[in-house]
């Protein structure tokens, strides 16, 4: 390298580790950032000078009178993180283009040798405003543009055109710049409460407040919050939390940089616990001080996206003759409340009530509701500044109209989440004030606990148009307020020592009593809020098949009402925790739970009618089959198929089933694979006879484990004759949808060569590399492996549940230590949730009885132990090797 670059090469190096150590003994973020653009000032300032030089362009006749170095963005703005990007637009005169272009390859080629990470443009002043009009990225980029070197002349006649520019066109700019905020959000985080957020990009973010800059640049001319403050168009208190935020944000993302040795804005689980430990947060009874801190952090960056978004919205909004007008194109409301076309607001009477009273303000929220339409922002405001000094006494007007509110779909989602941004929810229920921004510092959850909440809500109200069964079901409850009650309560007892569902509980009790709610109905949330998790653990976890169980959850459960809200319930819960949780599959098995739930209770007589159901069943398939000569056969094996594949298969695919087992010879393997489109899973049906190998089940599990798919559900059964017929419910991580035929015949194959294989060779399993697994990994503490051994809930098995960290290779692991217990598996239930794992195994032993002895119940618990530790362990050398 030329010496001049070794040189900016070493100064870049040093300038570093010297903000580095500042940065170390407390220096402010905004002191770090901008001394990072001082060191990069000079880079480029030397790298230009050089050019110039060995280009013959220095001097008075040179290209320095004819261009303009001009930093813009992130650089521009001077709050550049230490491995930031190097934004820089070479302005220049018309006439020296072509003396320009072997400068502009130099320095670009000089930067990227020093090691700075550079975007570099040139452009006339006409031709950056063209683009600039064109694409609102850019034209935000040079909003932050700023003089470095060259002409001043150049450089002042493109920031006045660009002024110029903007501002006479600024409602257009404004839109578009919100717009293409909305796009990066919804990329990097459209919410504050995301649990992994981007420092700079998410909502909240450093993004946000730049986005404040440039809306202020084209309403006001003005980017800098004390400027705006000045004028009149921010308030003290809102500058006060701009302030504070870009500090910390600043220093936030300084400090990820200076860790990482490169560009980091995404603040990852390992990086949390880092950060935690960094700035010295302690734990407390219920939270870890990794929890801790990010409160603290969604806190901060919940403040700024509320000043940001009123800040925006007051800029964006109507024109004053539309306000003046706007009463003509109104109708009154009980006197007070007018709707228009486009919103709802207040009189000027009726604002003096809604910031005094906050029964009115609820009032106001109902009929926004009711009227499917948004609350003027004007009045908003106004309510936002008046809660603070509002009484926390619930009173019978308070409580009537927010369960009047919570009894529509309408809006509820959003007026709920704007009753808790402003602090008025927490009025209503207290117990928001401790779920505000709290952390679930899992590898499950998305979102924060009150975030969490909320989405539930917004999930439920999502059903009235659902075509399905959650949609029939959530149309006919009648007091949707209940359920729309419990969804809200159902997750706020986290944070404590104690079961998150037992102080939610009480969380409930406490509400209803706040409410005036009828013992009842008290009774009803309690319940509703207590066991938010009981359907879901049943259906994923139990066989809905078995009448006890069902029978037992109906008594529970108590009455068809307090049913059909907890089936919506279960079902928003899963759909608030992320996109895709709640999919086709987990909506099948709570609807089959929901209903066999609900024979019991409607107060028929289930048992009789299902075994007359399955009399007619079994006898119109044999009609199917006709005159066999073996009908004996077919007899046999009707009378031991299982009851759910009876159930939910057609006459004629059970036919075609038994008729394809009919055909198979001792030693032949029947493997069949098939995409289902209603639960976007892969249906795979196995059938051959039990003197085929030992361990059928295990191998089975081999075997798709092996293709890299994830087991959701098994079958396993054994019907006359020794013969074995299992099916498999899995999902396959390589295809969004639908596999191709190609995939299910690699699927199909595998199945035969692992029943067929003799040697006993153990599966190999893929491995999946996914970028920062090790990281999230070292971050979260998995729950320690369990076994749970059940006799009491079902009359004819033993139900082993293994709680354990997910791993591949896991359900085989444990499907042969069964086998090797000498244990018969009958149905398999897996549940994965995304870190964790709960696998439930109905089984006997060979005699076909349930493991009823203490001492082998004692034994197969250590057995099953030992394998998913021998099984870890192997996972651990596999790392190392890596």
């Amino acid at each position: 390298m030329r010496p001049h670059i070794l040189a900016a090469k070493q100064r870049l190096v040093e300038g570093r580790e010297k903000l580095h150590k500042r940065h170390a003994k407390g220096a402010f973020g905004v002191q770090i950032s901008g001394a990072m653009a001082d060191l990069f000032d000079t880079i480029v300032l030397d790298l230009y000078q050089a050019a110039l030089v060995e280009l013959g362009e220095a001097g008075p006749d040179g290209l320095a009178s004819h261009m303009a170095l001009v930093p813009h963005a992130g650089y521009g703005r001077r709050d550049v993180a230490p491995y930031s990007d190097v934004d820089l637009m070479i302005l220049h005169a018309p006439s020296v283009f072509a003396r320009l272009e072997p400068l502009a390859q130099l320095m670009m080629t000089s930067l990227s040798d020093v090691g700075l990470q550079a975007s570099q443009s040139v452009y006339t002043a006409r031709a950056a405003c063209q683009f600039a009009w064109d694409d609102p990225a850019t034209c935000t980029s040079f909003i932050e543009a700023r003089y470095l070197a060259g002409s001043v002349r150049l450089f002042t006649r493109f920031a006045r055109r660009m002024e110029r520019m903007v501002h006479r066109h600024a409602r257009r700019m404004m839109a578009n710049f919100d717009e293409e905020r909305r796009k990066e959000r919804a990329q990097f985080g459209e919410t504050v409460y995301l649990l992994e957020p981007n420092v700079k990009r998410s909502q909240g973010g450093l993004r946000d407040i730049q986005l404040m800059r440039w809306v202020g640049f084209a309403k006001h001319a003005i980017t800098e919050p004390d400027g705006l403050r000045l004028a009149g168009a921010l308030l003290r208190q809102d500058q006060d939390v701009i302030r504070r935020a870009s500090e910390f944000l600043l220093r936030l993302r300084n400090e990820m940089h200076f860790a990482a040795g490169k560009a980091n804005d995404a603040l990852d689980r390992a990086e949390q616990v880092r950060l935690a430990e960094v700035y010295g947060y302690q734990g407390s009874a219920g939270m870890l001080p990794v929890e801790r801190f990010m409160q603290d952090y969604f806190r901060m960056t919940n403040s700024v996206h509320h000043v940001v978004s009123r800040f925006v919205a007051t800029a964006r909004s109507a024109p004053q003759w539309v306000e003046i007008f706007s009463p003509l194109f109104s109708h009154r409301f009980e006197g007070d409340f007018r709707v228009s076309r486009n919103y709802v607001t207040v009189n000027h009477q009726g604002l003096a009530k809604v910031k005094s009273d906050l029964a009115e303000i609820l009032r106001l929220a109902d009929l926004a509701n009711r009227y499917n339409k948004p609350i003027a922002h004007a009045t908003s405001e106004a309510i936002r500044a008046a809660i603070p000094n509002l009484s926390d006494e619930m009173t019978p007007e308070v409580a009537g109209h927010f369960l009047s509110l919570l009894d529509h779909p309408g809006r509820l989602g959003e007026l709920l989440r704007s009753l808790h941004e402003i602090g008025a929810l927490e009025k209503i229920i207290p117990a928001f004030a401790h779920a505000r921004s709290l952390l679930q510092f899992n590898d499950y959850h998305r979102y924060t606990v009150d975030e969490h909440c909320l989405r539930a809500v917004e999930e439920a109200t999502r059903f009235v148009r659902d075509k399905g069964p959650l949609g029939r079901v959530y149309r006919r409850i009648k007091r949707k307020w209940l359920l729309h009650l419990a969804l809200l309560l159902h997750d706020l007892g986290k944070g404590f020592p104690e079961d998150h569902s037992e102080v939610g509980e009480r969380i409930a009790a406490e509400t209803a009593r706040r409410l005036g709610l009828s013992e009842s109905d008290e009774e009803t949330l309690k319940f509703l809020v207590l066991k938010h998790l009981r359907m879901s653990h049943l259906a994923s976890r139990f066989d809905p098949s078995d009448p006890q169980l069902v029978v037992r959850f109906a008594v529970e459960v108590g009455s068809p009402e307090t049913l059909q809200m907890l089936f919506v319930l279960t079902a928003a819960d899963f759909a608030a925790v992320g996109p895709g949780v709640l999919n086709a599959w987990k909506v099948e098995v709570l609807t089959d739970l929901y209903r066999r739930t609900m024979e019991h209770l409607a107060g028929e007589a289930p048992a009789l009618r299902v075994e007359e159901w399955f009399r007619k069943r079994r006898e119109e398939i044999l009609a199917l089959v006709g005159a066999d000569e073996d009908r004996a056969w077919w007899v046999r094996q009707l009378a031991a198929l299982p009851a759910p594949y009876l159930e939910k298969t057609s006459v004629v695919q059970v036919a075609a089933d038994l008729g394809q087992l009919h055909r198979l010879n001792q030693g032949d393997v029947l493997a069949q694979a098939r995409y289902v489109r209603e639960t976007d899973t892969v249906e795979v049906k196995v059938g051959t006879y039990e003197e085929i190998t030992p361990g059928v089940f295990h191998k089975l599990c081999g075997a798709l484990a092996s293709q890299g798919l994830q087991i959701l559900s098994a079958e396993i059964n054994t019907l006359a004759d020794g013969l074995v017929f299992d099916r498999f419910w899995v999902h396959d991580p390589d295809y969004a949808h639908e596999p191709p035929r190609q995939r299910l015949a690699e699927v199909e194959n595998a199945i035969v060569v692992w029943l067929k294989d003799t040697a006993g060779r153990r599966p190999v399993f893929r491995r999946l590399w996914r970028p920062g697994e090790e990281r999230k990994a070292a971050a979260l503490v998995p729950l320690p492996t369990q076994v749970h051994v059940d006799n009491s809930t079902s009359e004819r098995f033993t139900i082993v549940q293994l709680f354990a960290h997910d791993r591949m290779g896991l359900l085989f692991t444990v499907a042969r230590a069964l086998f090797q217990h000498g244990l018969s598996v009958s149905v398999a239930k897996i549940g994965t949730y995304l870190d964790q794992v709960v696998d439930v195994f109905y089984v006997t032993d060979q005699s076909g009885r349930k493991v009823t002895d203490e001492g082998a119940i004692e034994h197969l618990r250590d057995a099953l132990l030992a394998a998913v530790e021998e099984l870890e362990k192997q996972e651990t050398e596999q790392q190392r090797a890596w």
